[in-house]
């Protein structure tokens, strides 16, 4: 008789992850990991070159971090849900400190401070606090419901508010809204009355159009978006215009592994870009798969939170997951020039160390709450 890897009567911490785990999810996540390794390969080597620092260079770094991250996706995966709020917990207060030391002692790239240097890697914070605000909003919120009187909701929104003066501060408008977008889908989730979330969607475009006023690069990239005369093809819009550029000669099959153009020439094809690299080099089908694995994750990871019995599980996976969904949808509609440029990775398959090890903490919480529990929620 055949035996699976691990018999349901395994008592062992390993076999019962292996039986409770979302196996469709992490399999998705595993091959969106996989092909993040094939397009580092494809899209990284001209843009060493460029900066002679060796073909291999960013392949190998990204080789370098794919085992840790999914030792700490594995190993988050494992936690109960107090285990994982009070990980989130540790996240969010040593984020906090990290983005002051940005502001602080900083690199500063294009006028905009938003990574920090530390023996000798520069780690983004941002990226590490998305997960981890998540999750304690969710805390918050559901404590909300079981005791009225508890100040949860106060507490989540102070939460976001210093994040957001922070991440203001570098400026980051483009984390600050995926936090924001966040906290009002959690929200949702937890039933706010639609009134309630109509009046935040206007506040929230409100705050857009302060952003237009306030901040001018912000301003410079709406105003390319909706007229793109109003920037110079060869600098302002350069990388978008090669990016439809490198879809277009794609075409359904793609030009073939290596074969790509755009990867020569745009400075963040391994990065912000690597979806039209994918475009370019293995065609339409490559790119409708990869949003296909993206949207898998979300939909079944909302689907599974949702019958969970836990508000607080409820509500944090569907935080995380929407964090997820989100950055893969603003990565993928500006390379497309879906909406106005910015400079967000495709999870787990845009080259970027921090990114990488901050989206394994998220999607080991995400496993991690998302485990099937029997109707027994761990000491929530």
């Amino acid at each position: 008789m055949t035996k699976t890897v691990f018999s349901r009567r395994d008592t062992s911490v390993i076999g019962r992850w292996w039986w409770t785990v979302d196996r469709w999810s992490l399999g998705a996540i595993l091959v969106i990991i996989g092909l993040g390794v094939l397009l580092s390969f494809a899209a990284s080597p001209p843009v060493a070159n460029r900066l002679n620092l060796g073909t291999f260079f960013f392949v190998k770094r990204h080789l370098i971090m794919v085992p840790p991250a999914l030792l700490i996706m594995f190993g988050i995966s494992l936690l109960t849900p107090l285990h994982i709020r009070r990980l989130a917990s540790f996240v969010y207060l040593t984020g906090v400190l990290m983005l002051i030391a940005t502001l602080l002692y900083g690199i500063e790239i294009k006028g905009a401070k938003r990574w920090l240097m530390l023996a000798g890697m520069s780690l983004q914070a941002s990226e590490f606090i998305k997960p981890a605000f998540a999750v304690l909003a969710a805390w918050m919120l559901a404590e909300k419901y079981k005791d009225p009187e508890f100040p949860g909701l106060s507490v989540s929104m102070v939460l976001l508010v210093i994040l957001m003066l922070l991440l203001l501060l570098q400026p980051d408008l483009g984390m600050t809204l995926v936090l924001i977008s966040t906290w009002i889908g959690q929200l949702f989730v937890a039933g706010m009355p639609l009134i309630w979330m109509g009046i935040l969607a206007g506040l929230g475009i409100v705050c857009l159009c302060g952003a237009y006023f306030l901040f001018p690069h912000v301003a410079k990239r709406m105003d390319q978006f909706f007229d793109p005369s109003a920037g110079d093809p060869k600098q302002d819009l350069y990388q978008v215009t090669q990016s439809l550029k490198a879809f277009t000669q794609g075409g359904l099959f793609g030009r073939g592994p290596g074969e790509g153009i755009v990867k020569k020439n745009v400075p963040d094809a391994h990065a912000d870009f690597v979806f039209a690299v994918a475009g370019e080099e293995f065609g339409l089908f490559l790119c409708l798969f990869i949003v296909a694995l993206f949207a898998f994750v979300v939909i079944r990871s909302l689907i599974r939170a949702m019958q969970d019995s836990s508000l607080f599980v409820m509500m944090a996976a569907s935080g995380l997951v929407i964090q997820f969904g989100l950055q893969a949808f603003v990565n993928m509609a500006s390379a497309l020039h879906l909406i106005p440029t910015k400079g967000m990775t495709m999870p787990f398959i845009s080259y970027g160390g921090s990114s990488l090890v901050a989206l394994a903490i998220a999607m080991g919480m995400l496993l991690g709450l998302t485990r099937k529990r029997h109707g027994v929620v761990d000491l929530l």
